[in-house]
Parts: C-alpha cells; structure tokens; sequence
C-alpha cells in the first residue's frame, strides 16, 4: 500500500519549555544585573567596584537562575514520573475502569460513544500508557520537564540576554527601567548618608 508523505510541521509549541526559561533568564539577566550597576553607580562607586559587582551579579545570577530552574522543572519532572507509575498500575489493576475514563474523555472532545470506545480499544493495544498519560494527564513527550536543558538554557540566557522580539523587549525595557529607576534611586540614597 503506498503512503503518502507528508511533509514534516514546524510547531514552535514544543520548544515552548526552554523558551520559557531563555526568556526568564533572559529577561532576569538583564534587569537584574542593570539594576544592580546602577544601584552601584547611582552611590557614587569606583569604577572598579562597579565592574566588579556587575561581574559578581552576572555569576550570581546565572548560577541562581539555573538552580531556580532546575529545582523547578525537576519537581515537575517527579510529579510527572509518579503520575505515570500511578497510570501505569491503574492500567495493569483496573483497565477495564481506565478503557471507559479514556473513551469519556474522547467523547467529551466530541466522539460519539461508539465511536469513542473503539478509539480507546486501538489506542490502547498499541500504547496505553502513552496515550493515558498523553490524552489523561495531558503528558506530552514534547513538554515534558527536562530539568538539565533548563538550567542551562536558563543560565545561558541569563548570562547572554538574548530576547530580539518587539512585544519581550518592550516588556524588558518597561519593567527593567522601573527596577533600575528604583534601585538607582535607593543607590544614591544610600550613597549619600555618612
């Protein structure tokens, strides 16, 4: 039987998880940093010190956010494992139970009973857990929580802020110049009392 090839889709969707930490590192890196220089600066700091605390706050900063990072999307990671060991002892105790909630959830997307029945006999021989954790607990290979990747995306993000989209840019100069604003105002009041 011949096949016919589709071509393949670009979804930016399933990169959505680590450009979600590039932008939070992206954007942190930035304000942040900022606005520790010019809190610095705005206290009447030596160049030298200056430098040093923004080098300082760029390390600090990067290593935080992918920690931050990694403890965040590692503990999706082990919710996610224990879901699936769940789903997968529901499956081999009580399939008959989980045969009817996954052919529910496809009638409430729009399948007939039957329909829906015969959808979630085939999908299940072929791969239950899969499309349990897919079509239940909304699971997706795809977005599944990769703690490494996302601490070092989010720590090189921190230390590089790279954002170039207009709508992430105005969002950064906005919030980045009320933090800076503040911050340098606190600087130069700190900077002034002897």
């Amino acid at each position: 039987m011949f096949k016919a090839q589709m071509p393949a889709e670009a979804h930016r969707s399933q990169h959505i998880g680590w450009l979600r930490a590039a932008m939070l590192g992206a954007n942190d890196g930035i304000v942040s940093t900022a606005s520790l220089i010019l809190g610095v600066a705005a206290a009447n700091a030596t160049y030298n010190n200056i430098l040093l605390t923004g080098a300082a706050g760029l390390v600090a900063g990067s290593m935080s956010m992918a920690a931050g990072e990694y403890v965040s999307v590692g503990s999706q990671a082990d919710t996610e494992k224990a879901d699936l060991n769940r789903e997968r002892a529901e499956i081999s105790t009580i399939s008959e139970f989980e045969h009817a909630e996954l052919a529910q959830i496809y009638v409430d997307r729009g399948l007939d009973a039957d329909l829906a029945k015969q959808v979630a006999k085939h999908l299940m021989a072929h791969d239950d857990l899969g499309t349990h954790a897919r079509d239940e607990l909304s699971i997706n290979e795809s977005f599944t929580a990769r703690p490494v990747q996302a601490a070092l995306t989010s720590a090189g993000a921190f230390a590089l802020g790279g954002a170039n989209a207009f709508k992430g840019a105005l969002r950064v100069c906005f919030w980045g110049a009320l933090a800076m604003i503040i911050t340098a105002g606190i600087g130069a009041f700190f900077g002034t009392i002897d």
